[in-house]
Formats: C-alpha cells, sequence, structure tokens
C-alpha cells in the first residue's frame, strides 16, 4: 500500500471520529457556540476533502503520490494547464477523487433545494393570511398561540404570531426578533443543510452523529449571544419562556422549542469568555498533534 495513504486517512480519523467526540462531551462548546460550529464545519470540510483523496492516493505511484502529498500540506496546487497534460493513472484518480466528494455535495445541494422549496410554498401562504407590520419588520399571522420564527434564504422573513404580541412585553418581543434575525444574517440554513448531508450520506459516523444534534443546537446560542448584543439576558430568557411552547413549520427556525430550556439556564449564567475560548483552542491543538507523526512520517520518506 502507498504510505502517502496515512496523511488523508489520518485526517479522516482525526475530523471523523477523534475532534467530533472531544467536542461534543466538551463544556466550551456551548459557552462559545461560534467557535463550536466552527470546529464543526472545519471537520466537515476536511473529512470530505480527506475521503476523496484517499482513492487518489491508493491509484498513484509513489512519485505521484509524494507530490499530491506535498500540494495538499503546502496549499500550493498545480495550474490549470497542468491539470490539462495528467496522464491516464493521473485522471482515474481525479475521476475517483470527484466521483466520491459529488456523494455529500449532491446530498447537500438536495436538502438545501428542497428545504428552499419547503419554505417557498411557506411564503406563498403569509402573503395571503398574514399582513406585514413595518413597525415590528416582520409579518404578523392571526395565531392566539404565541410564536416567532424565521425564514432564512431567498423567501427571508420573521414571522410573529398576534398570540405573541399580545403576550409579550415589546422589549421581550424585540429580544425574540433579533434572535431570528441572527439566523438569517447568520445564514445558519447552510450549516443545518450540511450536518443533514452528513447524517444521510455516512449515518454511523461521530463527526454525523454527533454533528446532527449538536449543530442544530448550536446555532440557537450563536443566535442568542447576537441578540444579546442588542437586548438584555432577562429579556430573552422570559421571551424564551413563553415561546417555549411554540412551533415553527419545517426548514425554519423558532425562538422557542425544545431547546429553550437549556438554552434560558445558559443565559442567565453568566461565564467569562477567555476561559472557553482557551479550552476550545486547546483541545483543538491537542488533536491536530496527532497528524503531526504521520505528516512527519510521510514527507520523511523518500520519492
Amino acid at each position: 500500500m502507498n504510505h502517502h495513504v496515512l496523511v488523508p486517512a489520518g485526517l479522516v480519523l482525526l475530523t471523523g471520529c477523534l475532534v467530533p467526540w472531544l467536542v461534543a462531551r466538551a463544556r466550551w462548546a456551548q459557552q462559545v457556540p461560534r467557535l463550536a460550529l466552527a470546529v464543526w464545519a472545519a471537520c466537515g470540510a476536511v473529512f470530505a476533502g480527506a475521503t476523496a483523496l484517499m482513492p487518489a492516493q491508493l491509484v498513484l505511484t509513489n512519485e505521484s503520490s509524494h507530490r499530491l502529498t506535498d500540494m495538499v500540506l503546502t496549499f500550493h496546487f498545480p495550474a490549470p494547464a497542468r491539470l490539462l497534460a495528467l496522464d491516464g493513472r493521473q485522471l482515474l484518480a481525479l475521476s475517483l477523487s470527484l466521483a466520491v466528494l459529488s456523494v455529500p455535495t449532491t446530498s447537500f445541494v438536495r436538502r438545501l433545494v428542497r428545504a428552499r422549496r419547503v419554505r417557498t410554498r411557506h411564503a406563498g401562504v403569509l402573503r395571503l393570511v398574514g399582513r406585514y407590520d413595518p413597525a415590528l419588520r416582520a409579518t404578523v399571522l392571526d395565531d392566539e398561540r404565541p410564536a416567532v420564527y424565521c425564514l432564512p434564504g431567498r423567501s427571508r422573513r420573521v414571522v410573529v404570531s398576534s398570540g405573541a404580541v399580545d403576550t409579550l412585553t415589546p422589549a421581550q418581543l424585540a429580544a425574540a426578533l433579533a434572535h431570528e434575525r441572527a439566523h438569517i444574517t447568520g445564514r445558519h440554513h447552510l450549516l443545518v443543510a450540511a450536518a443533514e448531508a452528513f447524517a444521510a450520506v455516512f449515518p454511523r459516523l461521530p463527526l454525523a452523529r454527533h454533528g446532527g444534534s449538536a449543530v442544530p443546537l448550536l446555532l440557537e446560542m450563536a443566535a442568542d449571544d447576537r441578540a444579546l448584543r442588542r437586548c438584555t439576558r432577562d429579556a430573552l430568557a422570559t421571551a424564551l419562556y413563553a415561546l417555549a411552547s411554540g412551533r415553527a413549520p419545517r426548514s425554519a427556525f423558532a425562538a422557542g422549542g425544545p431547546s429553550a430550556a437549556l438554552r434560558m439556564r445558559r443565559i442567565l449564567t453568566p461565564y467569562s469568555a477567555g476561559h472557553p475560548v482557551l479550552l476550545g483552542l486547546s483541545t483543538i491543538a491537542a488533536a491536530g498533534l496527532a497528524m503531526a507523526p504521520l505528516v512527519v512520517a510521510c514527507c520523511a520518506f523518500p520519492r
């Protein structure tokens, strides 16, 4: 077996198993959700790339695979003219890599298209039964149950039920609206689609299994943190309490929901931002050091 396959194999184990296992159990992840989300996104991207590189390294000759390893480690990719001069074995390796990479990519695109279709239909219904409130900059829907949710993407809009307008105070309503607008601004639906795509393609992989449940919760916490820039902790926490039983249509983000109790406790419990960030960076650095022996070994072998 070509020894240069150790680098992508190590990356697959690192980003598909080790780092997700560590982050899923780390307390700092919920304290600094944006850092945790960046780790999940990086693991997904590196795992997909490393999985695509493995068949290429198995097919290529020792000299060609050494050059490929050097390019990946130094981020020095060939010019388009050089790609056109590839021989038969190199073209086969490229085709295999693209075929492997196309599986999660296709699943990701399909989920984006499907979610967009659902949101577009719901937006059409809202245009018929809802009314736009310029003061709230949101669509008000006549429903006595308190609910606040948003439709991200091209159909972007924030929806408020009349029950929420009657139940929440102005400060609480502003906090809930800020939370929903954070989802839209952050394009959180893209990360949800990516997590769902990995869960569908790699259902038993720790990256997919843990990420499928962790990413949506971290996105809600990240939206809470962004909303807290414009509102008080008490206003957001009490708004979550009032909206905890609220529901949202598929492919939408709701301010309440099943995670409301956990997020309320997090909002009302102050913490120091520096400490969890250092813990998170230490976890990432420690996991990254696990790749050092493989990288050194592959670079040390002669071509």
